[in-house]
């Protein structure tokens, strides 16, 4: 168990005065009346990455189980062995699961944990990316090809050279260029990775250190493998400053997101142990991002991922709570509309009735 974490009765608590996972589950603090309902009850599943392809809304989220791992800062009760896709032409109506579309089993440089994952398509192909610990337990982004959007997907040999850390987003530009934005502090590892090198002895930021950025890079041609080196991702406040660690409602924890919108590129993230979605924009796919304010207010459940993806006229925001299990590590994918302001900014959501 982490140095910070101990347990006292019926709850574990976080030194730095957070909840952690499980006394959200068992004290049940949170009980509020949701806005919207599971869109998926006979799995249990988070971290939606949605798409529209073939006229449908295709999700690629994480598939959470019971594995009996007892939870901790790291995450490892989140020990995830496969992914299902589903889709729907109606977010209001029938979801269809196709199944599962790649299992860890099936991946040769597996080590464990699949964490959330994204897909794009190109030219007659669907690419599925997804974080997973190798044989030494250093998290890594694989690719794994499919003809079909819901899959099965078939895993390269290797992961991507180069990447590293969790929630890998891609993101296509308007003029076909591709753009994987990843990282997750934590258990996710992004702070043990300093200029590209990997530090198994980096310890968690701590208050006073300017806040861990996330990362970006292009993608080559072929789409499995960067077309450069990867880059910071810069937050920046009104000012034009980094964000330090301790500013925790705002920085950077998590979960990347990038949409485009009225001329303007939008980097939402989830802050993580604040549990916030916030947003910041900027005018080029590299940024810097200049932070805007919070999208969703935070969930049931330790966690806080998302996606934001535009479908028959509508803008849609997707994202998880435990409205099902009132446990962090079974999740449940929900979905509400998402607004604009005249000025671009987006409108706040809350998960919960007032």
């Amino acid at each position: 168990m982490p140095k910070n974490v101990f347990r006292t009765g019926l709850a574990t608590i976080v030194a730095i005065g957070t909840l952690a996972p499980a006394a959200f589950a068992q004290r049940g603090t949170l009980k509020k009346e949701p806005v919207s309902q599971p869109l998926i009850r006979k799995i249990f599943t988070a971290d939606p990455s949605a798409h529209v392809f073939k006229g449908r809304i295709f999700l690629y989220p994480s598939h959470d189980i019971e594995s009996e791992v007892m939870e901790n800062d790291n995450g490892d009760h989140f020990n995830m062995k496969d992914y299902h896709v589903f889709s729907m032409t109606d977010v209001e109506g029938k979801v269809k699961d196709h199944g599962v579309a790649l299992s860890i089993k099936d991946i040769p440089w597996a080590g464990r944990q699949l964490w959330a994952p994204d897909a794009a398509f190109k030219n007659g192909t669907y690419y599925l990316y997804f974080p997973l610990k190798d044989k030494q337990d250093i998290f890594r982004i694989g690719v794994a090809t499919s003809k079909k959007p819901q899959g099965p997907f078939k895993a390269e040999p290797t992961p991507i050279p180069g990447s590293y850390s969790i929630d890998p987003c891609v993101f296509r530009d308007a003029n076909g260029d591709y753009y994987m934005y990843f990282g997750g502090i934590w258990g996710g590892q992004l702070q043990r990775w300093k200029n590209n090198r990997y530090d198994s002895t980096a310890g968690i930021p701590q208050p006073g250190d300017t806040a861990v950025l996330p990362r970006v890079a292009k993608l080559s041609s072929d789409m499995k493998t960067f077309a450069e080196p990867v880059h910071e991702v810069k937050i920046l406040d009104e000012k034009g400053n980094l964000f330090m660690e301790d500013n925790k409602e705002k920085r950077f924890f998590e979960a990347a997101w990038v949409h485009y919108y009225n001329g303007k590129y939008y980097f939402s993230y989830s802050t993580g142990d604040s549990h916030n979605i916030c947003y910041a924009m900027g005018d080029n796919p590299y940024g810097p991002f200049t932070y805007k304010g919070v999208i969703l207010e935070p969930v049931e459940g330790w966690t806080n991922h998302h996606s934001i993806v535009f479908y028959d006229g509508q803008w849609y925001l997707f994202y998880h709570d435990v409205q099902i299990s009132g446990k962090t590590h079974l999740r449940n994918v929900k979905v509400t509309p998402l607004f604009y302001n005249e000025d671009g900014t987006i409108k706040k959501q809350n998960a919960y009735k007032n």
